[in-house]
């Protein structure tokens, strides 16, 4: 097993930490390869080819360079990079994890949203 996982997560630095250490303690790695957008959960479904490529891009980086062998797209309570409904949120993530199985990695994709409270809470697994 690898030391990485690997999130593509908001730029919002108040999200940062929660992701890190639950991925951390439930997955048993050390690091965590942050990928980060504004509203990341939004920009896979509606983004340009060459903004999803980028994701992408990086995400083969960490799988390939580090090992990572599970990814988690994450999106959260009060994103200024996409203001919607906690429930448009959810359906978001959903299809977003959807997108990344399509990728061909053999990566380990789940979907997760951090809370008002700053708590992750597990969308798909």
């Amino acid at each position: 097993m690898s030391d990485f996982a690997t999130a593509i997560n908001c730029m919002d630095g108040r999200v940062q930490l929660p992701v890190i250490e639950w991925m951390k303690e439930k997955f048993s790695v050390q690091y965590i390869d942050m990928i980060t957008e504004a509203g990341p959960n939004k920009l896979l479904l509606e983004g340009t080819e060459q903004e999803i490529q980028s994701i992408k891009s990086r995400v083969q980086v960490s799988h390939e360079a580090h090992g990572s062998g599970v990814i988690a797209i994450v999106g959260h309570h009060g994103c200024a990079g996409n203001p919607v409904s906690k429930e448009e949120k959810w359906t978001q993530i959903k299809k977003s994890v959807e997108t990344i199985n399509t990728w061909g990695l053999s990566l380990k994709v789940l979907g997760l949203y951090v809370n008002e409270n700053w708590e992750v809470e597990t969308v798909t697994e």
